[in-house]
């Protein structure tokens, strides 16, 4: 079920007993050879993909396409949020949704840069909802779900998704080809390795993180290895995005509301 074509009584009627599942997006820049609108427009069709397969089972939100994204707004076509506001809109959305009836809620991401600042709005939902309506509210990365798919199991040739790299350009390949201009991909020149900060995505990260500015990282906005993106592969992670994330959410479904385990 799509909110967006229901009627509030409809909604009141389903929120009991569906996964209410809101997509979080981006608009931000994407290297020279794709479109702002490829972190929403990942999500979203996935989001569609998985409403389509549980019917009734969820209440699909309308994507927030935009994010987090302060890191890119040296690149032009970002359109972003700072990070303690977009923390406040999620929060805000969330407590519509509890408002509305809903017990079960995820944050199905597309983005990067929304993780921290949702995993905040989360903690902050948490606090204030706990002690009363104790909803189940979940952040879920499509890429993270995924697992090995998005993790350089074959056919993909890189270790991992980054940034409009061979996952994302393969994802946009597949899904919107007239959003792509791979005569204008570059790989782009990055920091040199220092041993503990996984400035590419071939080196395993050994828990230190250090924050930089986009432009900092890649001379053209890029990361990864897009020259390597097809949409055979795009077609191949969309299929492991969408089972990965109907798996979850027919799973979250059951799960009971947690309760006070205090002794009394």
């Amino acid at each position: 079920m799509k909110l967006k074509n229901m009627g509030w009584p409809e909604v009141r009627e389903a929120a009991r007993s569906t996964v209410a599942v809101l997509p979080l997006g981006a608009i931000e820049q994407h290297g020279p050879h794709l479109a702002v609108s490829t972190d929403s427009g990942i999500v979203s069709k996935i989001a569609d993909a998985v409403e389509e397969r549980l019917g009734d089972s969820v209440v699909l939100c309308p994507t927030l396409v935009f994010g987090s994204s302060h890191h890119h707004l040296h690149f032009p076509g970002t359109l972003s949020l700072r990070a303690d506001l977009y923390t406040q809109v999620l929060l805000d959305l969330v407590r519509s949704l509890v408002a509305g009836g809903f017990r079960r809620i995820v944050l199905f991401n597309g983005h990067g840069g929304n993780v921290t600042p949702a995993r905040q709005a989360l903690a902050l939902a948490s606090h204030e909802f706990d002690p009363s309506e104790n909803p189940n509210i979940a952040l879920a990365t499509y890429w993270e779900l995924a697992g090995k798919a998005f993790a350089g199991a074959p056919p993909m040739e890189s270790p991992a998704l980054s940034h409009a790299c061979e996952y994302e350009t393969s994802l946009m390949l597949h899904l919107f080809p007239e959003r792509v201009r791979m005569e204008a991909v570059q790989r782009a020149a990055r920091p040199a390795s220092n041993g503990y900060i996984p400035w590419e995505d071939d080196e395993p990260s050994r828990g230190v993180t250090m924050i930089k500015k986009t432009e900092f990282i890649s001379s053209n906005g890029s990361s990864g290895e897009p020259h390597k993106g097809t949409a055979a592969k795009g077609a191949h992670l969309f299929r492991a995005a969408v089972e990965a994330a109907v798996e979850f959410v027919t799973s979250f479904k059951n799960w009971p509301l947690m309760e006070d385990l205090r002794s009394e």
